[in-house]
């Protein structure tokens, strides 16, 4: 079975009617070269989806876009959580979405909301993709309530499941299960969302209503205040950040107010388990389960709960996540353990500390965040890498020398510096390795060097790069 961290490289591959057959040059016209791109998207009749909305916009999109190279990327990109990766289906007299992560046939919750993010503007011009949207929804408070420490999930009960064997509480419903707070606040963040745009509330019947309840009461568990709460996990592997210490329990935390997250967004083990930009996005997560608590279920008792819970968080993390460092002054540590240790580093996946504006968890102008982001975009942070192709973030979940382009792309996303935004575009358009897509990871000396070639998250970020630039009035920064 294949795995999160398999070497995909270039060379020949086809993917879910993906062909990587790269740019074609058409003739010489009028004494220069033209360059012609061949979409790269499944033929029409082999695409999961198609909604008029999306391909309406990348038709648009596409017009404001003067070089041929990135419209081709964005074309590829933009659509490809739902060419390739979304099943839809009514179950129950309701809609119900399974979406892949794409080389592997499973549902994070955390892709999956981030592979269809960029589409929920559109929800209120197309009545599929809405229902795509709120079965998504509806599929994830499914998922909250087989179990909310999972981070993956099988579309339909696997007791032969690639990761069964892990010594934890598995199900068949699971293919993994990893603790990692931000699992459950991609689903509130998706659930709300969806609501503020389309003012659907549907989507929030009474099991919508019990998996809020889990997830409150899993944070809470995991403040570890009472005990080290019932999550445990382990697993037989070479890879250290593949399982947990103490006996599953992980490194000890003093408890100070501060969520613990066993896993990190890379589904990595964390070091320290009170990771910083995790627990930023519990805030929002917990203010927004409030908020929809009080406009939409009723239910104030529980919306206070979750205000004054987010209220701690939010003052733990001034308390014990910000943290002088010696160079850059004060800084968001990327995890700490309550008893006074830190670590000075950013891991690309998201929730991460570049992204912080991005997940609206702190101001761009905050200086703190300011601070850090100098921090973590330099040799200070221990997995910032910088070659003869590029520079960026990457993690241990690949390792040494290779960057994540959902690095670059938060760079941009989250930047005042018009400069600094057009060299992440130039950098992204020409680390593609001639795919037209973006990748996992790929090497900071060698771009053809590179990790999971099928990869939907990341593809359809870069779409919403492209199109907020262009519905910004910032065409311009495209022209590379």
């Amino acid at each position: 079975m294949t795995s999160r961290r398999d070497f995909i490289k270039k060379g020949g591959i086809a993917i879910a009617g993906l062909s990587l057959s790269g740019p074609v040059l058409a003739s010489s016209v009028a004494g220069s070269a033209v360059a012609s791109y061949v979409t790269n998207r499944p033929p029409e009749g082999k695409r999961n989806f198609t909604s008029k909305a999306v391909e309406a916009t990348i038709r648009k999109t596409k017009r404001e876009i003067n070089d041929p190279k990135l419209a081709w990327m964005f074309e590829n990109c933009f659509p490809n959580t739902l060419d390739t990766t979304v099943e839809f289906s009514m179950k129950n007299g309701r809609p119900d979405t399974f979406v892949i992560t794409g080389d592997i046939h499973a549902m994070w919750l955390r892709d999956s909301t981030a592979q269809v993010w960029p589409y929920l503007p559109l929800v209120n011009k197309d009545k599929e993709l809405k229902d795509v949207i709120a079965g998504l929804v509806n599929r994830q408070t499914q998922c909250v309530l087989v179990d909310p420490y999972a981070n993956a999930f099988n579309k339909e009960p696997d007791p032969d499941t690639e990761w069964m064997s892990d010594i934890t509480d598995m199900k068949p419903e699971l293919h993994e299960r990893k603790w990692e707070i931000d699992s459950l606040c991609y689903t509130v963040r998706l659930a709300y969302n969806y609501w503020k745009v389309s003012g659907d509330t549907k989507v929030f019947d009474q099991d919508w209503k019990r998996s809020a309840q889990l997830i409150y009461n899993t944070f809470v568990e995991q403040q570890r205040k009472d005990g080290v709460g019932p999550y445990k996990f382990q697993r037989k592997t070479e890879r250290q950040l593949d399982t947990l210490s103490n006996e599953g329990l992980g490194r000890p935390v003093k408890p100070v107010g501060l969520i613990n997250s066993s896993f990190r967004p890379s589904d990595d083990a964390t070091t320290f388990g009170f990771l910083i930009p995790s627990n930023l996005f519990a805030v929002i997560s917990l203010k927004q389960m409030a908020e929809i608590s009080e406009q939409v279920t009723g239910d104030t008792s529980f919306a206070g709960r979750c205000r004054a819970l987010a209220a701690e968080v939010d003052q733990a993390v001034k308390d014990y996540g910000i943290v002088k460092h010696p160079k850059y002054g004060d800084v968001f540590a990327f995890e700490v353990d309550g008893y006074g240790n830190a670590t000075f580093m950013d891991d690309a996946n998201i929730p991460s500390l570049i992204a912080l504006p991005y997940l609206d968890s702190v101001k761009r102008n905050d200086p703190v965040y300011a601070n850090t982001r100098k921090l973590i975009w330099s040799y200070d942070n221990p997995y910032f890498f910088k070659g003869k192709a590029a520079e960026g973030i990457g993690g241990p979940h690949i390792g040494y020398d290779m960057i994540w382009p959902m690095s670059i792309i938060m760079k941009a996303m989250t930047s005042n510096d018009d400069k600094e935004i057009k060299w992440c575009i130039k950098t992204l358009r020409d680390t593609d390795a001639d795919t037209g897509f973006m990748h996992e990871t790929f090497h900071k000396d060698d771009p053809s060097n590179f990790t999971r070639s099928w990869f939907a998250w990341v593809n359809t970020l870069f779409g919403e790069l492209i199109l907020k630039l262009v519905d910004s009035g910032k065409s311009n920064l495209l022209e590379v």
